[in-house]
């Protein structure tokens, strides 16, 4: 990896700090806005990692690629899958995120956000894009069948179904095993979503 000039660590250290005057001074005085760090992360990863929504909209404006992926496959927009950032997941879509992108575990972001529980996002990212609600990441999981599998059943995870499901979630796809959501919502006893697959088969 090529070592790095003060300005580019100036920048990677503004990213992770969401320090948007420096990553302005730090641009201007010529740092890279792809500069990576050890892990292969640019400034807009980071910053999309800390939810420092100014600072990525500096370096969005600066041209950073929002596809551009880390040694673990992540990239600015995947992430906001994983923190839940509606601002942030606003304010990369004008710089054209890839929304087919996958993370190491072959998902696209709606899948961790269902897993995690993050409803405002699911229904933003499902209403204001047009990633693929029924998307099978490496473990033949789509959104949906995350979000019965690895969510508690509680109100968050409820209304991520209801919201997948009037977007166009299938709920009758079935996980690698052949056993669909409404099956894992049953085993689980979550009763009010199996209630909700019902209604949709």
């Amino acid at each position: 990896m090529p070592s790095h000039s003060e300005a580019d660590r100036t920048l990677l250290t503004a990213a992770e700090r969401g320090d948007t005057d420096a990553v302005r001074a730090a641009l201007a005085a010529g740092a890279r806005v792809e500069v990576r760090d050890t892990d292969l992360r640019t400034p807009l990863l980071i910053a999309s990692l800390g939810d420092h929504v100014e600072a990525a909209g500096v370096l969005v404006a600066a041209g950073a690629d929002v596809n551009a992926q880390d040694s673990r496959e992540d990239s600015a927009w995947l992430v906001t899958g994983v923190t839940g950032s509606v601002a942030m997941m606003r304010t990369l879509l004008p710089a054209g995120p890839d929304l087919t992108l996958r993370n190491r575990f072959g998902g696209v972001s709606v899948i961790p956000a269902s897993e995690r529980g993050h409803v405002a996002y699911v229904k933003a990212v499902l209403a204001e894009t047009d990633i693929d609600v029924n998307h099978v990441n490496r473990l033949g999981w789509t959104a949906l069948l995350e979000a019965v599998i690895l969510g508690d059943g509680g109100t968050a995870h409820r209304r991520i179904v209801a919201i997948l499901l009037a977007a166009g979630a299938t709920p009758d796809l079935a996980d690698g095993d052949g056993v669909t959501a409404l099956e894992h919502a049953d085993r689980r006893g979550f009763e009010e979503i199996a209630a909700l697959l019902r209604g949709a088969g």
